[in-house]
This record gives C-alpha cells, structure tokens and sequence, in this order.
C-alpha cells in the first residue's frame, strides 16, 4: 500500500545561516506582511523560492520562478544549503498549545519526513478530503518545473493505534535542528540514517491507507508532473518524479489537533435578522442567548450543544442564536449529499444557511464573496461589531468524520479542517535532480 523511501535532503547549515530566519510557514499561508517579514530576516530565507515577490518587467524568462531557480543554485554554491550524506527518513515532532484555549497544556504532536510514493486516487492508498482548485495547481507546477525540488511539506494521515512507527523512531539524542515559528510552536527534527530502523519503518507503513490532511494542490501537482515525465521518459518506478517529500502523522495520536475555521457573511444591505431567523427554524432548533459579551462562553455552549447533535452558533449585532439540527432536513441543497456528509455541521452551514437561507451560490463561496473565514473566535464575534452582518462560529470537525469522508471517496466543503500547527517549509528539501543522479550512478 504505502511505500515510503529514505533521501538524501538538501538541508540549510546552521553554521551559516539561523533556522529560525530561513524557515517558513507553508506558501498558502504566508500573508503579504509575513512574506515581507520573511524577506528581511534574511537574503537565504526560503520565501524567496517559495513564494517570490514580482518585479516591474517580470515575463516569460524573468519571473518569480527563474529568481526562485537561481536562488537554489546560487544557495547551493555557497553552501548554505548542503545535502545530507546519507539517505535518511526524519523524525519530526512539534510542541505547542492549542490556540483559543487559555487552560491548554502543552500538547506533541510527532510525524516522520520521508519521500512517499505518488498514488493516483482511485488505487485506493491516498485519499483526499478537500476539492482544488486549478490556479494554485498552476502556480507550483511552473515552481516544480523551474527547481526541480520539493520544498514543503505534505501532510499525511495514517493509521497506527498501537503507535509502532513512532516508538521505532524514538530518539534519545538532541535534535539536530530546534526552531520556534512565529505561533510559538517548537519544531525538533532528526535526521536517522540506520537502514534497520528505515526498514522497519517501511513495513510498518506497507499495509496503511493515506489520507491528505493539507497539500492537496501540491499533491496533485506532482502528479501531474509525474504524469507528464512517464509520458516524456517512459514510466520508470523508480525516478524521482514518483516520489514526493511528505510528513507522515498517525491520525489516532492525542497530538493531532483540528482546529474549527469561522465563517464572516458580510456586504449584504438588506441583511434582516429576523428574517434569516424565521428561514432557519425550517431546519434548526433556534435559541436566542441575547448579546455575546464573552466569545469563550459562547464557543462553550456550542460546544456543549454539539456534543448532542449536529449545532452552529450565529452572532449578529442583535444577540446570538444556537442553531441545533433537527432530525429531518429535508432541502434540495442537501441533493447529491450522502449521510456521512449531511452529518456534517460545516456542510449544513453550506447548504442549508450560506446557499439556501442567505442566497449564496456555491461559486459565491468558492471565491468568498460576501465570505471571510477566521480562525479565531474572538476575531470573528469582533467581525460583526466591526459591521459584518453575521459570524458562524463551528466546532472542529472530528478526525473520525474527516477519516470516514475521505476512505468513502467523498469531500468536505472547503476550509472544513484546519490541522494546527502547519508544517514548517525549509527543513529538508528533495531535490528531484540529485536523486536522479544517483539512481543514474546506481545508488540513491
């Protein structure tokens, strides 16, 4: 099922240059301010391949690409980035609190960096829970072509509920890199080289499904890469192209967090409360709980009622309602959804409040028009004292829904999960070319 392959990762020496100022968080999270930030911690930080500022004259030789590609050369020619010598998988392990919660302990979560082999869905070893869309596709392709290399993450879910992959890669020695990110989470990584404690890992691995918790668009750009080199160089299992760079996370570990993302309907100027209220009791229970003075009290009683039944919470200028789902939601916006998917209170909120109670269509939320997602709930009660007309806030979509949708073969609505933290760019990077040469030479 799921093969996994050591590599030799080019990786940044600490002799030269700070990990802290050279890593990132992953390209589609990286905001105008961030990217700017990242540009002057330093001339080697990674944003400057992975999401490159354009320049007055840019066209189609002299681009944010071909910077990127000279960028990776030059870097390598002085040596800041160097690769390993060995090739090794990585365990990776991140140590955080869970955002929004003040009582919340310290919590790990613990993965491994290996290069993993490129399935196409319907071989049934790596499922997908989220729709993607063409443009972010075209951009890391146009990347992909330009360097050669992989040089974030995709996160992946497996299933191991005796834990045997991360006991075997436990480590009692430091860390060969130690990094705090910008949400205060620590990233520890090791590099192991021992080919027992590889192979042990590979047949640990043989017999799991995948799932793709984020790197979708990266995922399937690999594949098409993949797809266009067989058809170029013929189909060979073991180029590079096949493989791609992946963290490896078990899904039944206590330190895989799902966080809820909020959604911010906003711009609508016949917005009418009592109106939408009068439309959702059709398919919710409503209860009125007056003005939100405190956003944590709020995001506890949602809580609390979703531990019953499918529940959202709206806030509005004129106070907050619970909506609870009733037992029969008979909408034509629920056509086409299965069980699983109807089960779900982020395709309810879709379906059931977005499109049919407030009239927006799937094409006005694909693009987020008159919608803002936040994943803070107190940003986002704060949006509608800023004059949003109304905030939904969510509870997080369980790891066992987002398991059960994707092994059946179907999606959640976008922004429907946000696994936290991210997994930080920079820390290895595959480099297609070198791994070729070394399948040339005989060796890998």
């Amino acid at each position: 099922m799921a093969k996994i392959y050591p590599f030799r990762a080019l990786r940044y020496d600490p002799s030269k240059v700070s990990p802290a100022q050279v890593v990132t968080q992953p390209y589609d999270k990286i905001s105008p301010t961030m990217q700017d930030r990242y540009y002057a911690a330093s001339p080697y930080n990674l944003v400057r391949i992975i999401l490159g500022k354009t320049e007055p004259g840019d066209d189609d030789h002299a681009n944010v690409y071909s910077r990127a590609a000279a960028s990776l050369k030059h870097w390598r020619a002085e040596q800041v980035l160097v690769r390993d010598a060995e090739a090794s998988i990585y365990l990776y392990t991140q140590t955080f609190a869970v955002p929004g919660d003040p009582m919340a302990v310290q919590v790990e979560r613990r993965g491994f960096i290996a290069a993993g082999q490129l399935e196409e869905y319907d071989r049934k070893v790596v499922f997908r829970h989220e729709q993607t869309l063409s443009k972010p596709k075209a951009d890391r392709l146009n990347l992909l072509q330009a360097t050669q290399s992989h040089f974030g993450q995709i996160f992946m879910l497996y299933s191991d509920p005796a834990g045997a992959v991360d006991s075997a890669l436990q480590q009692g020695r430091p860390p060969d890199v130690e990094v705090a990110d910008e949400y205060d989470v620590i990233h520890r990584m090791w590099k192991v080289s021992d080919p027992a404690i590889i192979a042990k890992v590979q047949i640990a691995m043989a017999d799991k499904q995948l799932i793709i918790a984020d790197g979708h668009h990266r995922y399937e750009t690999a594949l098409n890469h993949r797809n266009a080199m067989r058809q170029r160089s013929g189909n060979n299992g073991d180029a590079p192209y096949e493989r791609l760079m992946m963290t490896f996370v078990n899904m039944d570990s206590p330190g895989l967090v799902v966080l809820p993302t909020h959604r911010v309907v906003f711009g609508f100027d016949a917005f009418d409360v009592t109106a939408m209220k009068a439309k959702l009791g059709k398919y919710f229970d409503v209860e009125d709980l007056g003005p939100v003075t405190d956003a944590k009290s709020a995001v506890d009683q949602l809580r609390d009622a979703g531990n019953v039944r499918s529940a959202l919470l709206a806030v509005t200028a004129k106070g907050a309602y619970v909506l609870r789902s009733k037992p029969t939601q008979d909408s034509p916006a629920l056509a086409g959804q299965s069980e699983r998917q109807r089960g779900l209170d982020v395709v309810q909120l879709h379906k059931l409040v977005l499109e049919e109670t407030l009239g927006m269509s799937e094409e006005d939320i694909r693009d987020q028009k008159h919608l803002k997602y936040v994943r803070d709930a107190k940003e986002a009660v704060e949006e509608v004292r800023r004059g949003a007309n109304v905030t939904f806030l969510m509870n997080p979509v369980r790891m066992e829904q987002v398991r059960d949708i994707a092994f059946g073969g179907e999606v959640l609505p976008q922004k429907s999960t946000d696994f936290f933290p991210k997994l930080l760019s920079g820390l290895t990077i595959y480099s297609l070319e070198d791994d070729a040469q070394d399948t040339a030479a005989g060796g890998h």
